[in-house]
């Protein structure tokens, strides 16, 4: 049981880490002055440090699954879904870093175009980047609602098994007061039985007696009959 705490902790630890990155690399993104293509780096890193704590996650939650006390394992997948959790806030804290710098990259984009020359090739730059923004926007959103959905439905799993742990439980609490009750009712006619086996041999002594008595009468009445 010690050595099986040594990953639980370590994977616990690592949780933590990349927890911490996460929030401070969603705290570079809303400080990100731009351009686009350092925000798309920055999300980059991101996206990785979420792969990491993804795995560490359900590395956490198979651990629970093989522990042998089922209080240590409630504890640990209470603790899984604390962690999830904080996953999706910090999921939902990037997407709202993602808007707001590029919010604030495009506004400094369009300012700086307002100040240029030739505004017709400067408000075609800014639908192109208007449009780019869009799409990295809405793609930046389908990734992170991908993941929301399968967080849902591994928590939908995870639901599911120990609802099916519980049957199973109640189930063998059901066959266990079952056999209780029949040991009893055996326990009880073993007992019955033993004191009539005892009743049955004081008879057949007495009997035996009997029958001795009446032998030695017979024999003495006729061996001796004068006494």
């Amino acid at each position: 049981a010690a050595a099986a705490c040594v990953p639980v902790r370590v994977c616990h630890q690592e949780i933590v880490k990349f927890d911490l990155e996460i929030k401070a690399a969603v705290q570079d993104i809303r400080d990100c002055p731009g351009p686009l293509s350092a925000l798309t780096e920055l999300n980059a890193a991101v996206k990785e440090k979420f792969r990491h704590l993804r795995g560490r996650i359900q590395e956490l939650e198979q651990m629970a699954k093989e522990q042998d006390k089922e209080s240590e394992k409630q504890a640990l997948l209470r603790e899984v879904e604390n962690h999830k959790k904080q996953m999706l806030s910090n999921q939902a804290a990037w997407r709202k870093a993602n808007l707001a710098c590029k919010i604030a990259i495009d506004n400094s984009e369009k300012d700086q175009l307002l100040q240029g020359r030739d505004s017709l090739r400067q408000r075609k730059t800014t639908k192109e980047s208007l449009a780019e923004s869009a799409s990295n926007i809405t793609e930046s959103l389908m990734g992170i609602s991908r993941m929301m959905s399968q967080q849902v439905q591994q928590s939908e799993e995870t639901v599911q098994t120990l609802a099916n742990s519980s049957r199973t439980i109640l189930e063998a609490n059901e066959e266990f007061k079952s056999m209780s009750g029949t040991i009893q009712l055996g326990r009880k006619l073993i007992t019955k039985y033993n004191r009539r086996e005892l009743t049955d041999k004081m008879l057949i002594f007495l009997a035996l007696a009997l029958f001795l008595a009446t032998v030695l009468y017979i024999l003495k009445k006729r061996l001796f009959p004068f006494l």
